[in-house]
Parts: C-alpha cells; structure tokens; sequence
C-alpha cells in the first residue's frame, strides 16, 4: 500500500512526525507532502495568485509554501511519480477537529483534496484541553489506535465520494475503551471571536481564536463522543446540499423566474 500523509500544521509539527510512524506501522511506501508553515483553519484553500514552491527534504518527502490542499494536488499531480497513492492520511492534528469546525480544517480539507483526486482519504486529529501553546498533546494516544482503526477501515471500505474524520480523546491510552461512530456535530454555543488590540504604532488590529467554550452537542455526535472520553469516526462528504428546503424551494421557485 502506498501512503501519502499531509497536515495543517507544518513539515516539522509533532503530529506529522506521529503520522509517519503510524504510516510506516502499515507500509514501507510512505509519501509526505506538507506545508511549510502552518496553515490551521486554511480549509480547502488552493493557491491561484502566487507561485508555489517545493523544497525536496528526501526521496518521499516534500515541505510546499502553501495550504494542505495544495501539497496534496501537488504530490499526486506532480511529485508521486510511479503512481497515486493508495490512502491519504491527514494530520494528526493539534487539536480537535469536530462538528462545524471540520469546514475551516485545513487537515480535514487534505484528506478532502485526496478524495477529490480518486484516493481514499482519512484525517486525524488528537484533542487537547486548550489551545495553547503550553498545552501538551498526547499524540502517543492517537499512534496507539490510529494502526488498527485504519487496518479495519481500509479491509472495510467507504464510498469514493466520502472521508473518515477520527479524533482521538485527550486521554492517556489506557484512559480510552471506547469508539464510537458518529455524526457531525453542532455546538450550542457561539466559540468563535476576534480579540482588538494595538500595535506600538497606535493601530489597531484583530487576533481570531476561540472561547473554547464548553458545549452540550447531544450523544451520538462527534463532541459528545470525544468529550466523554471516546474516539470518534465519522463519516464526511461535500455534498452540502439540504435536501428538505431543496424540495421545499422547488415549489416555490420552480419555472420562469419572479420579476420585482
């Protein structure tokens, strides 16, 4: 099986180095195509406007000046020359990657960008109580589970228009018995703000983050299962179509259309 592993991160993050052990733990063919820098909460970002450069730190592996789908468009387009890989594996990422959050994930949106090129993808993301640059990670939970969770999903199989989503839970490995597949989740609660502050020159500007706010998402959802100590997997695809109001809409604005 060849392998090709990307993440949000960066090249020299902790969880990209989590990821090739667990890579290699299944195949010796393993590829890595990851971001310079980091790219968190780029989503599916492809770079248009400027030129994108690769820079070769060994046989399989490649840091590109750009965002996670980029390395993965660019390493089965360009780099992986004797052939597409047979699995993508995206992560593992500092920090949870659960209910709507999973749209700005640029780790999810690797293993996106691997599915949209015909491989079977899955992204992998170990929670951390806060985020935080002291906060410690413990991706030695997710290297525990990853192996086997894999090995069962790829004997099992999923439809080519889909990805898996795994999120390993802020617990020691012998703290986790449990996983779980679940649903995408929807927080209850408004986590995401913009902090104003002031520069030396007098200037304002605006730092993102989150409250990390506490939710009450219901069992059977991603954030329950990963709150409550388990490993979740959950099934995503990018058709965002909503089905009912489709239906609805269709009688309402269905034929020539309404003039002011």
């Amino acid at each position: 099986m060849r392998i090709l592993i990307t993440n949000d991160d960066g090249i020299n993050a902790e969880g990209i180095k989590a990821l090739e052990r667990i890579a290699l733990s299944l195949t010796s063919d393993v590829w890595v195509a990851a971001p310079e820098v980091e790219q968190s909460g780029a989503s599916r970002a492809i770079t248009l406007s400027s030129p994108l450069r690769v820079r070769a730190l060994g046989l399989k592996r490649f840091a590109v000046s750009g965002t996670p789908a980029d390395c993965v468009l660019l390493a089965i387009e360009n780099l992986m020359h004797d052939g597409p890989p047979d699995l993508v594996l995206s992560g593992v990422n500092r920090g949870q990657n659960l209910g709507e959050d999973v749209t700005v994930s640029g780790t999810v949106a690797g293993a996106i960008q691997g599915m949209a090129h015909g491989s079977p993808s899955i992204a992998l993301s170990q929670a951390i109580a806060r985020y935080h640059d002291d906060e410690s990670v413990l991706f030695h939970t997710a290297e525990t589970f990853a192996p086997g969770i894999i090995r069962k999903l790829v004997e099992t199989g999923w439809p080519s228009d889909v990805i898996i989503n795994i999120n390993f839970p802020d617990l020691e490995p012998e703290e986790v018995d449990t996983v779980e597949v679940c649903a995408q989740g929807i927080r209850d609660v408004k986590n995401g703000h913009a902090e104003r502050r002031t520069d030396l020159r007098g200037r304002d500007y605006y730092w993102m983050g989150w409250h990390g706010l506490p939710d009450n998402a219901p069992e059977g959802t991603d954030l329950y299962a990963v709150r409550n100590g388990r490993i979740s997997i959950t099934p995503l695809h990018i058709d965002l179509t909503h089905k009912p109001t489709l239906h609805s809409l269709k009688a309402v604005l269905g034929g020539r259309p309404p003039k002011s």
